[in-house]
């Protein structure tokens, strides 16, 4: 006799009934939603720190306007997109191997990403936007996907 709860239309626990089949079952679509926020999370990475490359070795690509609030020089601009393009890919390939640290660690990064783009808008308005629209959905498949008991088992 099993000590414990049975999955019933009622239990919704998701430890899963006797046979070890879980009660709370994960959508095929969010879970490749995941596997595709883990490989733009990747690829934005890998284009946001050649972004930086370019600042940093070639500054006079991008055009700097009027005045703006957050005016920083491009080789700062450089560094700044360079390290959060690593770390980016770095959380996008933890997502990819289903690290539960990548996932945390994606959202946050993509975050503080969004907010690093929004203030390079004046630089580089398409490529911030379209790095934030990015980061919008990365945040919400990554913050939607729940794994099953029996996957988490598993491991």
């Amino acid at each position: 006799m099993s000590t414990s709860p049975q999955a019933t239309p009622g239990n919704t626990t998701g430890y899963g009934d006797a046979a070890g089949r879980s009660a709370v079952e994960t959508s095929p679509w969010k879970s490749g939603f995941v596997v595709f926020a883990g490989t733009i999370m990747i690829v934005a990475g890998v284009f946001q720190a050649l972004a930086g490359l370019v600042a940093l070795f070639r500054n006079e690509v991008y055009v700097i306007g009027l005045n703006y609030v957050f005016s920083f020089d491009v080789t700062t601009w450089g560094w700044i997109h360079l390290i959060i393009g690593i770390v980016v890919a770095v959380a996008g390939a933890a997502v990819l191997t289903g690290q539960l640290w990548g996932r945390i660690a994606g959202v946050g990064i993509a975050a503080v990403s969004m907010l690093t783009n929004f203030m390079f808008i004046p630089y580089y308005p398409v490529w911030s936007l379209l790095i934030i629209a990015l980061d919008v959905f990365v945040i919400w498949a990554l913050c939607t996907y729940t794994r099953d008991r029996s996957e988490v088992a598993a491991r």
